[in-house]
């Protein structure tokens, strides 16, 4: 998606998330894309190319559930669907409608419901009644459920026509779980089935115009009801048409409920004698038919809770697509790291488990939604680590799942990125607990233009959330420090087996392998019982050392599995990200009195600064430290309260600090005579907003730099014979307080860069900034313009945390830089922009 603006292009390149971790939160469409929840944000991804197109804004809170429309049970009637439709509803209870349309792959945002429930969202249903027909179900944590009828636009750009059928209010016991389905026979009516805490299924039977009626409840389960789902109407060799509601409970069972038309009152043709007369559930009545529901079967087989059951999509079996058969397949997913595929056997028609998916590893912690494809021969789960697991039937004789690649990223608040030496990858940090490194892929069989982004390691599996990260730019093995919710900070140093899945990523087109050690020992890394250190695994590893781990590991109170570190040759899937790409620990730096907070590394690679969070003067102060020896060579005083940001000047010769007391400070960092030795000074200490300074950014052609605050304003300022600091401008006021600052130098010799501007509000703007000289060599007032406002659909939903541009060492020529960005939304994002 591009957006223009004066002759420059920003395209969005790639975007990582994690799914929200709530039941009933993803949908996988008729046209083959999915939706799930990211924060605030509606994320849309392509199980093919295992990207996330593009993200939705609109809602003010946490997206609990999204619902397609036609979603894959009915992809055999949306063959010739110019455009789908998609709801979403979040934890405020409001729900909107998008419109995507395939032509040209845009978004529009429909409608808002106008009723909203009074509490979260919790489950969506919809079934399409016609190509331009459809009636959605959602219920609340606020024990309503509403029923409403859309109308859908029959040309392109037309109004979508909303009108509610019913509100059912279900008491104190909300409901969690619905479906809808049209009742076999031609008299236009329908069923509603929702579940929730107690216990029982409730049938709700309806006129397509009209109000639902209590029909029956089914009793059984003993435990909430998590999972319902309708199949098709199903057309016996008797052509008496019955149905099948398949239910799933957090007592761990799955049942099988049957809806069969019951003879009519005037007909007293006597009735056969089978099992199923003996065994007789309720029966309803819907206008003329009336149903009888029985238990066709129960299905035992998972050990916890099973959050979602579904029933294989149907599939066209003739030439023209209107004929279509209801498979007899049930996929369940569950909190014991499994997901089943049910199916009758041949000869019994008794239920079986006929195929098990689901990596028994720690690292999993349940599934929380299991998904068909449209076509049925993939299936999907989204687990508590926000991440995707995609299996595709790839036999062709008999069923043969195997493991495929899918987006992935963080689930929860994004503090920081770095980008790598030579922009090879980005790593980013989160209060998800984890780092991750991003890196474009090359794949020679890809069709795409340029590489596909995804992530390759996961080097930081921490205990506390992490705040901070610093790539260090010096030459040598790839090394990065980063900072928690702890006072430590932590050293990491890449083991052989990233170096070696780098160098397939990026097919050796980097520099950095001139400089890098011959003599890596260090394979990977382990995890500790706790998850606060990582301990390297060498590469000539004496198998008596493990043996003597594992006795260890028994005492312990949880044994952790031994990694296995591999070289990767194409991207990896979760279960080997989580475990096998840890990176060994080498340091740790003692000295903060509280919470880490920032931390920065200059541009040769020598020396470290960090900042704690801080209430007084001496919390305040900022730390250096040597890199390799990983002494403290200094502690710089300034600031009362926490310092927000840290940056070295591009010719390292100064420090900047900004922080929530609303001063900056420059320190002058000096290498004295010795050849470690380091003197610094407090230059210039000044106050320069009105609220708490959130970001700072040096121009990496001199001694300007710019800071952005909460009080919504950009302020750039010279620093003049490395002694007096003047304002030379301040940017027109912004809608929104200002939480990152990027420079990025485009031309030295016009002393010309762009600044990237992140808000609070998720928005991103580019602006040009020019000097002129005048004949005496001094800076007159610098020129600065809007460059670029990036459309609000490739920015971030929530407030950006940091920007930073690709240090390229061709960006002197280059016309195409890459910005990369994170925030609370959870996303990592990379934009490309052409000038």
């Amino acid at each position: 998606m591009g957006f223009d603006g004066g002759g420059m292009e920003v395209k969005r390149v790639f975007i990582g998330a994690g799914c929200n971790r709530i039941v009933n939160n993803t949908s996988w469409g008729a046209c083959d894309l999915l939706s799930f929840g990211a924060q605030n944000a509606v994320a849309i991804f392509c199980p093919e190319t295992a990207q996330i197109l593009t993200t939705l804004p609109g809602h003010s809170a946490y997206v609990n559930c999204t619902q397609w429309l036609p979603s894959n049970k009915f992809a055999f009637k949306a063959k010739n669907l110019e455009r789908h439709y998609l709801l979403s509803g979040d934890a405020d209870g409001t729900i909107f409608l998008w419109e995507y349309s395939l032509t040209d792959k845009k978004w529009r945002d429909v409608l808002q419901v106008p009723e909203k429930h009074k509490k979260g969202v919790t489950c969506i249903t919809a079934i399409m009644l016609s190509q331009t027909e459809a009636i959605f179900a959602s219920s609340s944590s606020d024990g309503a459920v509403h029923v409403w009828e859309v109308i859908l636009p029959s040309s392109s750009g037309g109004e979508c026509k909303l009108s509610c059928l019913d509100s059912i209010l279900v008491g104190k016991k909300p409901m969690v779980a619905l479906s809808l389905v049209e009742l076999p026979g031609d008299n236009g009516h329908l069923a509603l089935a929702m579940g929730g805490l107690d216990n029982k299924i409730h049938i709700y039977s309806g006129e397509r115009a009209g109000k639902f009626v209590h029909a029956c409840e089914l009793k059984g389960h003993t435990d909430w009801i998590r999972s319902l789902d309708f199949s098709l109407p199903l057309y016996g060799s008797s052509e008496t048409p019955s149905l099948l509601l398949v239910s799933s409970s957090q007592d761990k069972g799955i049942r099988i409920w049957k809806m069969a038309l019951h003879e009519s009152i005037g007909n007293n043709r006597k009735e056969e004698t089978s099992l199923a007369s003996y065994i007789k559930g309720p029966i309803f009545s819907a206008g003329p038919s009336s149903y009888q529901v029985s238990l066709e079967s129960l299905l035992v087989g998972h050990e916890d809770w099973v959050y979602s059951v579904a029933w294989q999509p149907p599939q066209s079996s003739s030439i023209d697509g209107i004929e279509c058969y209801q498979p007899q397949s049930i996929l369940s997913a569950s909190m014991d790291k499994t997901m089943m595929i049910w199916q009758p056997e041949k000869t019994t028609g008794i239920w079986m488990n006929m195929v098990t998916v689901g990596e028994l590893s720690h690292c999993a912690l349940g599934f929380y939604g299991g998904h068909w494809s449209p076509s049925g021969n993939s299936i999907l789960a989204h687990g508590y680590g926000g991440s995707f697991h995609l299996w595709k039937n790839v036999g062709t004789d008999f069923d043969d799942w195997k493991p495929q690649k899918v987006p992935s990223g963080h689930f929860a608040s994004v503090s920081d990125i770095s980008w790598a030496r030579e922009g090879e990858y980005l790593l980013s940090v989160s209060h998800d607990q984890t780092s991750r490194v991003f890196s474009a892929w090359h794949d020679e069989s890809s069709l795409e233009d340029g590489d596909a982004w995804h992530e390759i390691a996961r080097p930081q599996v921490h205990g506390h959330d992490i705040n901070c990260v610093a790539i260090i730019r010096g030459k040598g093995n790839h090394r990065f420090v980063s900072g928690a919710d702890e006072k430590v900070a932590r050293v990491f140093e890449a083991p052989l087996s990233f170096l070696k899945t780098l160098s397939h990523a990026t097919r050796q087109k980097s520099s950095f392998a001139n400089d890098l050690p011959v003599n890596v020992q260090i394979l990977g890394a382990n995890m500790s019982a706790l998850g606060l250190s990582q301990k390297p695994i060498y590469v000539q590893a004496s198998p008596e050392s493990k043996e003597r781990n594992n006795n260890e590991g028994i005492d312990t109170l949880e044994t952790i599995p031994e990694a296995m570190p591999v070289e990767l040759t194409k991207p990896p899937i979760e279960e080997q990200l989580a475990w096998h790409t840890l990176w060994p620990e080498s340091h740790k730096l003692y000295g903060h009195g509280n919470e880490l907070f920032s931390v920065c590394s200059d541009h040769e690679g020598k020396l470290v600064a960090s900042s704690c969070k801080a209430q007084s003067a001496s919390v305040a102060e900022i730390w250096l430290w040597e890199v390799g020896s990983w002494k403290a060579v200094g502690r710089l005083h300034s600031h009362s309260l926490t310092v927000t940001q840290l940056e070295f000047s591009h010719d390292n010769s100064f420090l900047l600090s900004v922080s929530r007391d609303r001063h900056f400070s420059i320190f002058a960092i000096k290498k004295t005579g010795g050849a470690d030795e380091i003197s610094h000074q407090l230059v210039i200490r000044q106050e320069a907003h009105k609220r708490i300074i959130w970001t700072c950014s040096w121009n990496p052609f001199g001694h300007e730099f710019a800071t952005g605050s909460r009080d919504k304003t950009v302020k750039i300022w010279e620093l003049e014979d490395g002694s007096s600091v003047k304002l030379l401008m301040t940017l027109p006021m912004f809608k929104s307080s200002v939480t990152a600052l990027s420079w990025l130098g485009v031309d030295r010799q016009k002393n010309h860069g762009l600044l990237a501007v992140g808000m609070e509000s998720g928005l991103i703007e580019l602006w040009s900034l020019s000097n002129t000289k005048t004949d005496n060599s001094r800076i007159s007032a610098p020129n600065a313009a809007l460059f670029v406002r990036l459309d609000p659909f490739i920015c971030h939903i929530s407030a950006v945390h940091r920007l930073r541009w690709k240090n390229s060492t061709k960006s002197e020529e280059s016309t195409s830089m890459q910005l990369a960005s994170c925030g609370a939304d959870h996303c990592v994002r990379i934009f490309q922009v052409d000038v």
